[in-house]
């Protein structure tokens, strides 16, 4: 149906951090990478079609690795996120040879997508439960009077390492339980004390429970008829004064949208443990607990 919800995959910086796709880090037991976790978790919550964005020069090793096993139990689609890829109108800077940014890397999908769609990070474990609940919103997702997007929190506690601070979109919800405010947070660990503190700008507290931001949003089109307009002002504005360097954050976008009442954005909570490697040092854990999931039969060995 046309309306069925697609599951979209960052991934165009896949190549850039592992060097290509042939150091993509075995994490689970059978040498899964976790990218291998979210398509079986999207596809038992309900999702029957992918669509990566990648470089279009690692289209062929990103299949032969990735696409070629989704292929057997979903319909998987290419976008690509290059700085050539652009609304009508628009170029990249002379010598700009980084990224534009996650906001961009979405709008790519433009002409791949007509039905509500998910967006995840390739390189993050977010877990069964938080598939399944983006699912049924988007199901049951349609605009009105204003956009109606989602987005899944996460307990700020279930998405920290021992291994050193992250970095985190902290989540303040309204009554109705509706995003009202999203500001990303630099530096932020447990300290020997128990308490979760942030330590960029004049730092502070962030008290258990705390709903973060994973990347892991729920949209309908119209965000994507939307990101034409924002990525023209991205252009005249802040691009402007940072012609290399400045990125067009997915986050950025929704908060825009929000702030001009054009928008709503459900906070989704889930009690689902995020896993990502930070750090080097992250990595027997992830490791460990994907094991454990797997002894415990919530993942098939043969994954």
């Amino acid at each position: 149906m046309k309306n069925q919800p697609v599951l979209v995959v960052m991934a165009a910086g896949m190549g850039s951090r592992y060097g290509g796709l042939k150091q993509i880090d075995p994490l689970g037991p059978g040498g899964q990478i976790i990218l291998d976790y979210s398509l079986f978790d999207a596809r038992r919550a309900g999702f029957e079609r992918v669509v990566f964005i990648i470089k279009p020069e690692l289209e062929e090793a990103f299949e032969q690795a990735i696409g070629r096993k989704a292929r057997r139990f979903m319909q998987v689609d290419y976008a690509y996120q290059t700085l050539e890829t652009l609304p009508e109108g628009l170029t990249a800077p002379e010598g700009r040879v980084k990224p534009l940014g996650t906001g961009h890397a979405v709008w790519c999908v433009s002409k791949r997508i007509d039905a509500p769609f998910a967006v995840i990070n390739a390189d993050d474990f977010y877990g069964a439960d938080a598939f399944a609940k983006i699912y049924d919103f988007l199901s049951e997702a349609a605009d009105d009077e204003k956009y109606r997007y989602c987005m899944v929190g996460y307990p700020v506690e279930n998405t920290l390492t021992e291994n050193g601070t992250v970095s985190r979109g902290v989540c303040m919800a309204d009554e109705n339980g509706f995003l009202a405010d999203i500001t990303e947070r630099t530096k932020i660990a447990r300290e020997a004390d128990g308490v979760i503190r942030f330590t960029d700008g004049e730092g502070g507290e962030i008290a258990e429970g705390t709903p973060v931001s994973m990347n892991l949003w729920g949209f309908t089109p119209s965000f994507l008829r939307e990101l034409d307009g924002m990525l023209a002002g991205f252009f005249s504005g802040k691009l402007l004064t940072d012609p290399m360097k400045a990125e067009f954050y997915l986050p950025s976008a929704v908060d825009a949208l929000i702030r001009a009442d054009k928008a709503t954005a459900k906070v989704l909570t889930t009690s689902a443990r995020w896993f990502g490697v930070t750090y080097q040092e992250d990595k027997p854990t992830v490791q460990a607990a994907l094991r454990q999931m797997t002894e415990d039969g919530a993942y098939p060995a043969d994954l």
